[in-house]
């Protein structure tokens, strides 16, 4: 227990955490994309909201919510533990001279573009998550509303009326996008999968995530807002 212990609280340990809980986050992000994705079925909302009411009932996914939660602070956490110890381990000057040489800007910006998807994340939360869980304004389907009620699908059209938002979001996926440029890889790197003939592809698979997983998400907000959805 003790050296499980040790382990964790070293630096190896939490990258590895890092890079644990990165790849956790990424494989949500897939899930999530592609549930929002029903949208542009243009169906309504018809399916989109079959597949939101199975992402809020089933017990599993609910239940891997917390999970997502708890992962998501233990990441934040981390990182901001391990961005004060690099702070702390090595001359300012230095970091600036060394870094700016042998790595590209967002790597180094990692704290920033967290800090930026952290807030965003919370606007997120308060537009869709937290009244489709704990008020009644969300109603499950069509065929369930009540007077007043509004379905995630229409909820989702009437936020993105406003061009703020849509620009608030777009940005958010910007820095989405140059985030995982540098998570992805680095995670499988910090997990050790790491290899000469696999790093390539990898890199490679990072590259193309993080731009069609970005653009995705932004293409809804501007879908709608443009009103090419509805």
């Amino acid at each position: 227990m003790g050296s499980n212990s040790g382990f964790l609280k070293s630096s190896i340990g939490k990258k590895f955490v890092m890079g644990t809980t990165g790849l956790f986050l990424i494989t949500f992000l897939i899930v999530h994309c592609f549930i929002n994705m029903l949208i542009f079925l243009n169906d309504g909302g018809e399916t989109f909201n079959k597949g939101a009411e199975f992402m809020g009932t089933n017990w599993l996914i609910r239940t891997m919510e917390i999970v997502l939660f708890l992962g998501l602070i233990l990441h934040m956490v981390q990182a901001l533990t391990l961005t004060l110890e690099n702070r702390k381990a090595r001359p300012v000057q230095y970091a600036q001279v060394a870094g700016a040489a042998n790595s590209t800007w967002y790597s180094r910006s990692m704290g920033l573009l967290g800090t930026l998807i952290l807030m965003f994340l919370i606007i997120h939360l308060k537009h869709f998550w937290v009244p489709s869980r704990f008020t009644d304004h969300i109603a499950h389907n069509e065929y369930e509303k009540l007077p007043g009620q509004e379905t995630l699908y229409h909820e989702m059209l009437e936020v993105f009326e406003n061009p703020i938002v849509v620009v608030v979001y777009v940005l958010a996926m910007i820095s989405l996008a140059y985030h995982l440029l540098h998570g992805f890889q680095s995670a499988f790197q910090t997990l050790g999968l790491n290899h000469k003939k696999y790093t390539p592809m990898i890199k490679k698979c990072g590259v193309a995530f993080s731009i069609i997983i970005s653009v995705l998400f932004a293409a809804m907000p501007i879908a709608m807002y443009l009103k090419l959805i509805h």
